[in-house]
């Protein structure tokens, strides 16, 4: 089986910020997403170093080693951010969100750590493969808030987990394709502007990977653009 990926990728430092800390790669296995935060703590640096170590995963690499494969690179990520804060006490503060899919051997493996996210687009529905490390997700959890209350907290934008250099537990998915999927990696940039009807309609009725990433970039610039913005769509096909 091979897995063969139409991707396109677009970033916007939106309205309000003065720089874009996001950060993405993209190749022919493998889709990254880090949203860097710190502000003078050189979130940009961490999103950077992060992305960096993840690129050596866009190669062929076997199911039963994605993972693991996966565990390193996000322990070498976040083993540079620590010996780069430790060598620059301005630094201290400074960390990254990541999202990464492996397209690998015949599946897709995915890795997360806070609040940048993964959905896959398939029979017309889109739905989230990613939970959110912030403080309002785990209130939701915790039954204290409903779904919707989430999206106007206000400390919605507590990232509880995130890759700053300390001990960290990303959560990781298996997910077995379908020639057809659609996935969007994305910063929070999009999610915590445009609502998941949205994004699923305009991923829904617009064909070409590289208009749908710039009609979604352009709905979060249109809803006031507050945060910096980046998205990956991302076809797949399946051959035999």
């Amino acid at each position: 089986m091979t897995l063969h990926l139409r991707w396109a990728a677009v970033t916007d430092q939106g309205r309000v910020r003065s720089t874009n800390q996001d950060c993405f790669y993209a190749g022919d296995r493998l889709l990254v997403v880090a949203d860097g935060m710190g502000g003078m703590a050189a979130g940009d640096v961490a999103s950077r170093i992060a992305i960096d170590a993840m690129t050596s995963l866009d190669v062929p690499i076997d199911n039963d080693q994605q993972m693991d494969a996966l565990h390193k690179a996000l322990e070498v990520a976040n083993g540079k951010i620590a010996e780069t804060v430790a060598a620059d006490a301005a630094l201290v503060g400074m960390g990254t969100t990541l999202t990464a899919v492996i397209f690998s051997g015949d599946r897709a493996a995915l890795a997360h750590v806070g609040d940048s996210r993964a959905y896959l687009l398939r029979d017309g529905r889109l739905n989230q493969l990613t939970k959110d490390d912030t403080y309002v997700q785990m209130l939701v959890d915790q039954g204290l808030i409903r779904p919707e209350e989430a999206g106007s907290h206000p400390r919605r934008a507590v990232v509880t987990q995130a890759l700053q250099g300390e001990p960290v537990s990303p959560a990781y998915v298996i997910v077995e394709p379908v020639s057809g999927d659609r996935w969007l990696l994305c910063s929070d940039g999009l999610t915590g502007v445009v609502a998941p009807e949205q994004i699923e309609a305009e991923m829904l009725q617009v064909a070409d990977p590289q208009e749908c990433a710039e009609r979604l970039v352009q709905l979060a610039l249109d809803g006031g653009g507050p945060d910096n913005v980046t998205v990956i769509i991302a076809d797949l096909t399946v051959a035999p």
